[in-house]
């Protein structure tokens, strides 16, 4: 397990520099998790470290593989000096405990929320889970262990979240593009829905 959130930290690094921060939370019944602050000119990265450090596990399996399965981590980007967006540790580190507390497996398209907003004022509580091998490459790990990817995750409004749910990712992230959403902004106000 420590083997292998040294090297997700080592890419972490890699792809996006040093962290200036970090915070660990621990949930009863589930392992430490670790979300990691990484400041780059006027966007601010915070990516999870301790999710991947076990294969997540399909829920109707009787027994949970521990070396084979799916490995994730989360990383979300925002624009700093908008809002509160340091308070998105806690919330994070729940979203990255989902696996171990819920036993689901976290993939792209998938909807997580919180319940509350991710930070003070936020306009969002849920996330939508995005493809991964854009900003940090997935991590390759010795057979017969599955890779770990980082798994961007993009805020979503309610009206988006329940937008989502009748339309699909893709008809989302589609209708995004389209409008020019810019997904970074932290106050940003839900896109058109019609």
């Amino acid at each position: 397990m420590g083997e292998v959130l040294a090297l997700v930290e080592a890419r972490l690094r890699t792809a996006l520099g040093e962290p200036d921060a970090r915070a660990a939370v621990t949930f009863l019944g589930t392992d430490r998790i670790e979300v990691l602050r990484f400041v780059d000119a006027d966007l601010v990265r915070y990516a999870t470290l301790g999710m991947s450090a076990q294969p997540m596990a399909d829920p109707t399996s009787a027994l949970a593989d521990p070396v084979k399965g799916p490995r994730a981590e989360l990383v979300l980007t925002v624009r700093g000096g908008l809002a509160d967006t340091d308070k998105v540790l806690r919330p994070l580190a729940v979203l990255a405990a989902t696996p171990q507390v819920e036993g689901v497996v976290v993939a792209p398209g998938a909807s997580l929320d919180v319940g509350d907003p991710l930070w003070p004022g936020a306009p969002f509580s849920s996330v939508l889970v995005a493809e991964s091998g854009g900003l940090v490459e997935d991590l390759e790990l010795d057979a017969p262990m599955d890779p770990v990817r980082f798994l961007p995750l993009l805020p979503m409004t309610s009206n988006e979240a329940a937008w989502k749910r009748v339309h699909g990712a893709q008809a989302l992230e589609e209708r995004w593009l389209a409008r020019g959403t810019d997904l970074r902004d932290p106050l940003r106000r839900s896109v058109e829905l019609d």
